[in-house]
């Protein structure tokens, strides 16, 4: 997938969305024909039963399967951590990318136990972005360009992909985004992230009001997030549009894993119906990005951390779902007695 050479380049993000597929109906009604002989009373799967059948809208197969599931990380760098918005210095970047790697980070772990593929994209982790309070993140080439590397993420027959982040200072970046777009102040969007104390806390909210100030009340999603975003939410971004248009389900982790949905939510509010939202992240301005699109997550773990940790739990959950409606027996395969009328 390739963007044009002679349009503007967030023209070709824009068509891109415009031409997003709707759910495989086909797939889904088998799905449910199948649920419905499966040896267990009707809806006792609960939500495993609901996940089955956004695996089959979305992906096109049923009964649904997943062979290559993959987290993929995004990782930079960005020029507001080094105004005191965050607990650790801008060096935990590399030093991360490097733990990643070696395997030594709890999402190497989480992917390790669940049989998921774990990838890390460096998006010039040593160069960080200008601070967003006093100039814009990207220019607009730039701004697609890590989109479209972003959509390169799922090369290699990827057929569930998980979102996952690290920058430090990128909960700031995040803030900023999801209060540009859907409003409030920013003490509304900030919270604690990597544990800033409450000068800490202080800094990160004049971080975002200077920031989301520039902005001279634009509202238009793409300029929103190369002006205030980053490198990472730009390709999550990318990502999950090229997912939907590929016809791969998509789990969104955290609080900066939301902000990227959300651009593309702000672009078409339909945008994100092949995407399964894992976690509600204990910053505090998730559960409030959720509730602005209209989203309900998987489940509410406490857990901060980013790197795809909610996103990685929540595949293993979505692999089970997966296994669970394929691999039941019917009642007519078992000879089991159905339900008396």
């Amino acid at each position: 997938m390739s963007l044009s050479e002679t349009a503007l380049p967030f023209d070709d993000i824009r068509n891109l969305v415009k031409s997003m597929p709707g759910p495989d109906e086909e797939a889904l009604q088998k799905v449910k024909a199948r649920d419905a002989q499966l040896t267990k009373p009707a809806g006792s799967l609960g939500r495993l039963e609901e996940i089955a059948e956004w695996l089959a809208a979305w992906s096109g197969k049923a009964p649904p399967k997943i062979t290559r599931p993959m987290v993929g990380i995004f990782a930079t760098a960005h020029g507001v951590a080094d105004e005191g918005v965050s607990a650790f210095p801008s060096a935990v970047n590399r030093q991360m990318v490097e733990n990643f790697a070696a395997g030594g980070a709890a999402i190497n772990q989480i992917c390790r136990v669940n049989d998921i593929g774990l990838k890390v994209f460096d998006l010039a982790v040593d160069m960080p972005t200008p601070s967003i309070t006093s100039e814009d993140a990207l220019d607009e080439a730039n701004c697609a360009a890590t989109m479209a590397y972003g959509m390169e993420a799922l090369a290699g027959g990827i057929d569930l992909i998980c979102l996952g982040e690290m920058g430090i200072g990128n909960t700031t970046v995040a803030a900023a985004v999801l209060n540009a777009l859907f409003g409030g102040s920013a003490a509304d969007w900030i919270g604690r992230g990597t544990g800033v104390d409450d000068e800490g806390l202080a800094r990160k909210r004049d971080a975002v009001e200077k920031a989301v100030n520039r902005l001279n009340g634009e509202k238009d999603p793409l300029e929103v997030l190369r002006k205030v975003g980053g490198r990472e939410i730009a390709a999550m971004a990318g990502l999950i549009i090229a997912a939907r248009l590929q016809r791969v389900p998509v789990v969104v982790d955290g609080f900066v894993a939301t902000a990227a949905a959300a651009v593309v939510y702000a672009m078409y509010p339909g945008g994100l119906e092949h995407c399964l939202l894992a976690h509600v992240s204990a910053e505090q301005a998730h559960a409030k990005a959720l509730s602005h699109m209209g989203k309900d997550a998987l489940f509410d773990f406490g857990m901060r951390l980013g790197e795809g940790s909610g996103a990685a739990l929540a595949a293993g959950i979505i692999k089970t779902a997966a296994e669970v409606h394929s691999g039941m027996a019917t009642f007519a395969d078992a000879g089991v007695s159905e339900k008396s009328e």
